[in-house]
């Protein structure tokens, strides 16, 4: 049975035929060279990796443009949000890309161990953040809450799915090997098969024109 993942059900995944949008149809703002490597990761795995280190460029980002003095000529604040509002779109195309292969049996194994092991870091990062206050931390304090739970749901979903990855993808290894051996054994009945067969013909054909047959 489909674990609940993410908190989309499978019933809701089918019924709204869904899609994969690259992260700056959904208000990442990604570099040339981002959506070059985004768009080249096609395997499930290393994709999720790509995401991982495009999430950690925003974070790092962040964290280090909130330290910096106040500067009344900028938008100091509005540069906050939207780098968050980046990390938290990025974020969510992650985890629309996890979804998708995991319905589609994709193997996403070795990026999800990355992400099992890289994302702790980030969630400590996002509540360190939340607990030291800096001039900016009431305006971008709801969204900053909102990626802390998204991202503490994906790493219990990620946990989960990986759990029921390896299981799969063990048995699915399992039953490869049962079938190479079973295709093994027809082709080596098939060789014999036409070993005897080449056999006969010789015999046949070496007979004198008119020999009786041996009963």
């Amino acid at each position: 049975m489909f674990p609940r993942f993410f908190g989309i059900e499978l019933w809701l995944v089918l019924g709204m035929g869904f899609t994969l949008p690259l992260a700056a149809q959904t208000g990442a703002r990604l570099s040339e060279q981002e959506e070059d490597k985004v768009r080249e990761a096609q395997d499930p795995g290393e994709r999720i990796v790509v995401y991982l280190d495009l999430l950690q460029d925003r974070l790092a980002r962040f964290d280090s443009f909130r330290k910096r003095p106040v500067d009344p000529k900028y938008d100091n604040a509005g540069y906050l949000e939207d780098l968050l509002g980046e990390y938290i779109a990025l974020h969510e195309e992650m985890k629309n890309w996890i979804e998708y292969h995991y319905q589609h049996m994709g193997d996403m194994r070795g990026g999800l161990r990355t992400l099992l092991e890289r994302g702790p870091q980030q969630l400590l990062t996002l509540r360190s953040i939340q607990e030291s206050s800096d001039p900016y931390s009431g305006q971008y304090g709801d969204a900053l809450q909102d990626a802390i739970d998204q991202l503490t749901d994906t790493l219990d979903g990620a946990s989960k799915a990986l759990a029921d990855q390896t299981k799969k993808f063990g048995e699915l290894k399992k039953q490869e090997k049962e079938e190479q051996r079973i295709a093994k054994e027809r082709r080596k009945e098939e060789a014999k098969r036409t070993k005897e067969e080449k056999k006969l013909r010789k015999r046949k054909e070496g007979r004198v024109p008119g020999e009786m047959e041996d009963n």
